[in-house]
C-alpha cells in the first residue's frame, strides 16, 4: 500500500475508495476540535481544591505578613518565586511573577525591548532600521505572531533532533540586526524535541554582533512529562550563560497555564539580576502588581516543587493514553503508505505530523469540511508559510478520548486522500 510506488491505475482505484469513505464521513456531520493545545475538562477538574485553598480573610497573608488582598509587590510574592525557582533551578531574586499568561510576559518583554531597549544604556529596538528574530521551525505560532505584529522580520532556523541547527544560529547572530531568538527548549512545540546539553551550551556561548541580542527561552513544558522513567532533562540556561560570561543573554518564561487553570494560572519571567532590576524599573509604570491572591492560592495548594511534580503525574495519566492512541492510529493507518512521518514525544502537548509535500493545506481543508478542526496548515512557520506545505500540528489534549479516536481516523483518511490527489497530478 505504499502510495509512492503505485501505478496510475492503482492510484485512481485507491482514490475512488478513499472518496467513498470520505463521503460517508461527511454524512456523519461531525464537530471535533484538535486546533489548540488546551487541557480537557478532566484535567481542569484536577485543580478543584485550589478554589478553596484560601477561604478566610486570615489566610490571605504571606509568611512575612504581606496582605495579598492589597496593592503592591510589582514582582510578586516570595513564596511563588521560590516555588518556580525550585522547579526551574533559578534563584528567587532572579524571578518576576506575573498573571496567568507567560505569552503576556513574552509580549511585554519584546515591547519593553522595542520601547526602552534591553538595558538602561542600550538603544530601543524601535530606533533601529531593522530588527530580526531567529525562529526555529516548525515552531509556536504565537511567538511568530508577536514578531509579525511588531514589524520584526523573522528568519527560519531548521530544527534538528537536538534542537535548533546551531550552525545556522551561530551564522545568523553575526548579523547586527538580529535581536533575538525564540526557543521552546523542552518538548518543543510542536515536535516535542528537548535541546541537548551541547545545544544549550552553544546558546550560552553565543557571541552575537548585536550587543542587545537576547534569547527568549519559553520553558512552557518544563515538568510536562508523559512517562516517569523517560523524563527529558535539560541544562539550566541561566547557569550556563553565567558560566560562559553571558549572564544577561537569556529571558526565561514559564507558567502554570497547563498545570492548574489556563485562564487563571501564574507565570514568570526570569533572568540575570541586572535584567530583572531593569524590567522591574519599567514594570512599575505598567502595574501596581499582578494577582497576589492567585499566587498565594497556587503556593498553598501545591505546597512545594515536589508536590507540584506529584500533581503533574495526574495530568500525565490523562494525557498519556491520548498520545499513545494517536501514535498507534498513525502507525496502523499511515506507516505502510510512505506519505507521512511523525514525532513520538515523551512530553509536552503536541505531535508533529509531516504529510506528503504540498498536501498540508489540502489535508486540513478536507478535515475541516468533514467536521474536524485542526491548527491551520502553515501556522508552525513564520507568516503562516510552510515552504514545503507539509507540517500539521496535532493537539491531542482537548477532545475526550473517544472523540480524539474518531478525529484521528478522519485525519488519516484526509492525509491519504490529499496525497493520492497530489500523486495523480504528476
Amino acid at each position: 500500500m505504499n502510495y509512492t510506488v503505485m501505478s496510475h491505475d492503482e492510484l485512481v482505484s485507491e482514490k475512488s475508495k478513499l472518496e467513498e469513505n470520505y463521503k460517508n464521513i461527511l454524512n456523519e456531520k461531525l464537530s471535533l476540535d484538535m486546533s489548540r493545545g488546551k487541557p480537557e475538562k478532566l484535567q481542569l477538574e484536577l485543580s478543584e481544591q485550589m478554589l478553596t485553598a484560601i477561604s478566610k480573610n486570615d489566610e490571605c497573608f504571606t509568611e512575612n505578613g504581606t496582605d495579598c488582598r492589597n496593592y503592591g509587590l510589582v514582582d510578586g510574592i516570595e513564596e511563588a518565586k521560590k516555588l518556580f525557582g525550585d522547579i526551574l533551578g533559578i534563584s528567587p531574586d532572579k524571578i518576576v511573577v506575573g498573571g496567568n499568561s507567560s505569552l503576556n510576559l513574552m509580549y511585554d518583554q519584546v515591547v519593553r525591548c522595542m520601547l526602552y531597549g534591553v538595558s538602561k544604556n542600550s538603544t530601543p529596538w524601535v530606533k533601529n532600521k531593522k530588527n530580526k528574530f531567529l525562529c526555529p521551525v516548525p515552531g509556536y505560532d504565537r511567538h511568530f505572531g508577536i514578531c509579525e505584529s511588531l514589524g520584526i522580520e523573522m528568519i527560519n532556523i531548521p530544527m534538528t533532533k537536538t534542537g535548533p541547527d546551531m550552525d545556522e544560529v551561530e551564522k545568523w547572530v553575526k548579523d547586527p540586526d538580529v535581536r533575538g531568538i525564540w526557543c521552546v527548549p523542552k518538548y518543543s512545540n510542536p515536535e516535542g524535541i528537548t535541546y541537548s546539553d551541547e545545544t544549550v551550551r552553544r546558546f550560552a556561548r553565543l557571541s552575537p554582533a548585536a550587543s542587545d541580542f537576547r534569547i527568549f527561552w519559553d520553558n512552557a513544558y518544563c515538568i510536562h512529562d508523559l512517562y516517569d522513567d523517560k523524563s527529558s532533562d535539560i541544562l539550566n540556561i541561566i547557569d550556563e550563560c553565567e558560566k560562559a560570561g553571558n549572564p544577561d543573554l537569556p529571558y526565561v518564561f514559564a507558567s502554570t497555564s497547563k498545570i492548574s487553570y489556563p485562564g487563571s494560572g501564574v507565570s514568570i519571567i526570569a533572568s540575570s539580576l541586572a535584567n530583572i532590576s531593569y524590567i522591574k524599573s519599567i514594570m512599575q509604570y505598567q502595574t501596581i502588581g499582578h494577582d497576589k491572591m492567585n499566587m498565594l492560592r497556587h503556593v498553598k495548594y501545591f505546597g512545594s516543587a515536589d508536590g507540584l511534580r506529584e500533581y503533574m503525574k495526574k495530568h500525565a495519566a490523562i494525557l498519556r493514553p491520548k498520545f499513545e492512541m494517536v501514535e498507534n492510529i498513525l502507525d496502523e493507518e499511515l506507516t505502510s503508505c510512505g506519505i507521512a512521518e511523525w514525532t513520538k514525544p515523551l512530553g509536552g502537548y503536541f505531535i508533529s505530523l509531516n504529510v506528503y509535500p504540498g498536501c498540508a493545506k489540502r489535508t486540513v481543508k478536507l478535515c475541516a469540511d468533514a467536521g474536524v478542526k485542526l491548527t491551520e496548515a502553515g501556522a508552525t512557520f513564520p507568516y503562516g508559510k510552510d515552504p514545503k506545505d507539509t507540517n500539521i500540528r496535532i493537539a491531542p489534549s482537548y477532545p475526550p478520548i473517544k472523540e480524539l479516536e474518531k478525529a484521528m481516523h478522519v485525519l488519516c483518511l484526509c492525509v491519504k486522500l490529499a496525497a493520492v490527489e497530489k500523486l495523480l497530478e504528476k
